[in-house]
């Protein structure tokens, strides 16, 4: 037990507890200490410890905000009230970058018997045709998205350039007559509250469509509540389990492809636009927003209404 205190962790009052060392760490340990040992015993004797092979598991997300609840109850009002009134409400986020290449993909998929999918042995960057970084928004009220597969940086000008596809391709044929539309995201990455670049591009794209653009951002830590991970991106990854994504018209095939029992529809679009990173938006340009703070939490919620045309 001794060998054991130092590297043990779990809940003291459960029966379940494991160590970081190995099994034969630990018999090399005790048979220098006079007791002979093999680490196929000292496994058997963790067993019956109470011990066992444990993986980190997410579930910590920090100290709960104090305005957790009165946010979400908030971004449940305005979406009722939006989707009542026949104007769109989407969801938006980056799913996880993905190397484009002969790599292996997680999962398992059902091939003729002795013949699986040859990969690489390393998932070298080097080996890599490029990067795909899928960037989805997704509408509520139709069950449809659009998934923009970025190639370089996952930027707020990459960010605002989905939503702007996704009005482009369906947006605007689906709500002709929108008087204002209603964005849902989380409060960090490319479309993080804090962002300035965020802003001023969305100010851009409320120019162009000529309708108010509200955002109503997620409070930190609640990412896993967004619509969008367990309605599109959890879809997209069982799409493509167990398949190489070899080349972006293959990653553009598997999130197109996938579809849900609900009726899930998804259209992907290939963007090659180069987003550079580290752009600086200047107090100038800041002031120029037509940005109106809501007073519900006003650094999470706002409206940016167009500019008139010149």
């Amino acid at each position: 037990m001794k060998i054991l205190e130092e590297t043990t962790a779990g809940d003291p009052m459960n029966l379940l507890r494991w160590t970081s060392k190995s099994t034969r760490t630990m018999a090399e340990e005790l048979t220098r200490l006079g007791h002979p040992i093999t680490w196929v015993t000292v496994a058997r004797c963790l067993d019956e410890m109470g011990y066992s092979l444990q993986a980190n598991r997410k579930t910590k997300e920090g100290p709960q905000h104090a305005d957790r609840d009165a946010q979400f109850r908030y971004i449940n009002q305005r979406v009722k009230v939006l989707l009542r009134g026949g104007d769109p409400v989407i969801s938006v986020d980056a799913k996880k970058k993905e190397l484009v290449g002969p790599f292996k993909n997680a999962g398992r998929t059902w091939r003729p018997q002795g013949k699986p999918k040859e990969v690489n042995t390393k998932d070298f960057p080097s080996l890599a045709q490029g990067k795909a970084l899928p960037y989805g928004v997704y509408d509520s009220g139709q069950n449809r998205a659009v998934v923009n597969v970025g190639v370089t940086h996952d930027t707020a000008e990459f960010a605002v350039e989905s939503i702007r596809r996704w009005w482009k391709l369906d947006g605007r044929k689906t709500y002709p007559a929108a008087r204002r539309l209603l964005i849902c995201a989380d409060a960090g990455g490319s479309n993080g509250n804090r962002l300035r670049a965020w802003k001023l591009n969305l100010q851009h794209l409320a120019d162009q469509i000529q309708i108010p653009i509200t955002v109503c951002h997620y409070p930190p830590g609640t990412s896993k509540w967004n619509k969008i991970e367990h309605r599109l991106f959890s879809f997209i990854s069982l799409s493509w389990k167990g398949e190489p994504l070899i080349n972006y018209e293959t990653v553009i095939n598997l999130i197109g492809g996938t579809r849900t029992r609900t009726g899930l529809q998804v259209q992907a679009v290939l963007d090659t636009n180069d987003y550079e990173t580290g752009i600086e938006v200047s107090d100038k340009q800041l002031e120029q927003i037509r940005l109106r703070r809501h007073k519900v939490h006003p650094a999470w919620n706002y409206t940016i209404s167009p500019r008139e045309r010149t």
